[in-house]
């Protein structure tokens, strides 16, 4: 590349001076001697004017046979415009092709869902995806600095599991030279022997759920943040969370705004979302549900139209604790004033993304942590290694879980997990 090769984004700062481009043709229309060319890079787009009267021959030949999605070089001189896109236009001054492109599949017209997923290799390229997974990049961004800041120790939970922890139904299985294995639905006990080493702790990795579900609100695979926290009991644990999401949420509107307009993305929901959260119990959301004309029981768990009710009562995102045990996992700590109710909570999130963050304070007693495996019916076996963790050196300590693609969902606005993650696997969806 020549020396002065610049990116798109760094355009402005080189007003009026000649800049090298390479990228791809998005789009592209002339009219009489003059074509108008919008130019991308990886870093953004830039419309760049081209005249007849100041290229070669060969040049303005390439400007009227360039197509969609040709990769392409382009020089020019940088002019200010603030009506334009990032500012600034690209008067050309040099244009060639690359490589041109055949018809590509993906118009700018509708095309249906199925085509589009069929095509996903490609339809990463609009400006839309573009988008939603440049939020997607900015969050993941954030999670890691949010706990480096705080300085937890990134701990990589493994993939491969040698025992279903909570139930077979929705775990993917695999042989492992002879024997079975599993692929992780969590980081989590496989997290918590590190508090006794790093005491606070985190991973961030993808995890795997086998439902048969067709919601927008599931995938098979996707990304989880899990921290977990030495000696933080479960108050401590629900002011963590909610500064989380509050921390997640300003960094993606303070760094974010091009890409949420892109998106049409109506911020002043968001923007709520950055002041305290309300926290009620879940034997006061039942009532509340009640009083909206819901049917559910108190014992009952929250379905996605409760979420929903709940986050359109408060219109912010909502923090629910304590919750009957009897629905929740083995190794919650019980409340001492009511050991019928777990210290777990949820944080729902407003406008139908239901749940964003689920944790709890853990059990940390060895005896009554063997209790609860017996009674749920797991392999003993399995869990020895994790009884150690309350043999040797145990104490109170509490973590939370967040999948990325639903927060990343919520900050977007779109309505489908599948457009948050690059390559999404879901229901019989595994191409490309």
């Amino acid at each position: 590349m020549s020396e002065n090769t610049v990116s798109i984004r760094h355009l402005k700062e080189h007003a009026d001076q000649v800049v090298h481009l390479k990228g791809w043709l998005n789009g592209k229309r002339r009219s009489g001697k003059i074509g108008f060319l919008q130019i991308r890079d990886g870093s953004g787009t830039v419309q760049a004017v081209a005249s007849r009267a100041e290229l070669s021959e060969q040049a303005w030949e390439d400007v009227k046979a360039v197509t969609q999605e040709s990769t392409v070089h382009v020089s020019g001189t940088v002019k200010v415009d603030e009506r334009a896109p990032g500012g600034v236009e690209l008067h050309v001054t040099d244009f060639g092709v690359d490589d041109l492109c055949g018809e590509f599949p993906i118009t700018p017209k509708e095309h249906g869902t199925a085509f589009l997923m069929e095509h996903r290799h490609l339809w990463l390229r609009s400006s839309r995806q573009r988008a939603a997974l440049a939020v997607r990049n900015e969050v993941c961004q954030g999670i890691r600095d949010f706990f480096y800041e705080r300085e937890f120790t990134l701990i990589d939970s493994p993939i491969l599991t040698p025992a279903a922890c909570e139930g077979t139904s929705t775990l993917f299985e695999t042989d492992y030279f002879g024997d079975p294995a599993f692929l992780s639905q969590s980081g989590q006990l496989y997290l918590e022997p590190a508090i006794s080493a790093f005491g606070k702790v985190y991973c961030f990795g993808p995890t795997f759920r086998a439902e048969k579900s067709k919601t927008r609100r599931h995938l098979t695979e996707f990304w989880m943040v899990e921290p977990e926290v030495a000696f933080l009991e479960f108050g401590g644990l629900c002011d963590l969370a909610e500064e989380f999401i509050q921390t997640l949420v300003g960094r993606v509107l303070e760094r974010c705004s091009e890409h949420l307009e892109v998106l049409e993305r109506d911020i002043a929901q968001l923007e709520k979302s950055t002041h305290p959260f309300p926290r009620i119990t879940y034997t006061k959301a039942v009532e509340l549900l009640k009083e909206k004309g819901q049917s559910i029981e108190w014992g009952e768990d929250l379905g996605g139209e409760d979420e929903t009710v709940l986050a359109e009562h408060f219109d912010q995102p909502v923090l629910i604790s304590h919750f009957p045990a009897a629905i929740k996992a083995f190794y919650m700590e019980p409340d001492a004033d009511d050991p019928k109710l777990a210290l777990g909570l949820d944080i729902i999130a407003p406008e139908g993304y239901g749940e964003i963050i689920g944790g709890s304070q853990r059990i940390h007693d060895h005896d009554f942590l063997l209790e609860r495996i017996k009674e749920h019916d797991l392999p003993l076996e399995a869990f020895k290694w994790y009884l150690d963790v309350r043999k040797y050196g145990t104490c109170p300590h509490s973590g939370f879980g967040m999948g990325v693609e639903r927060f990343v969902a919520w900050m977007t606005g779109v309505k489908h997990l599948r457009e948050t993650i690059p390559y999404p696997r879901m229901l019989y969806k595994i191409y490309p």
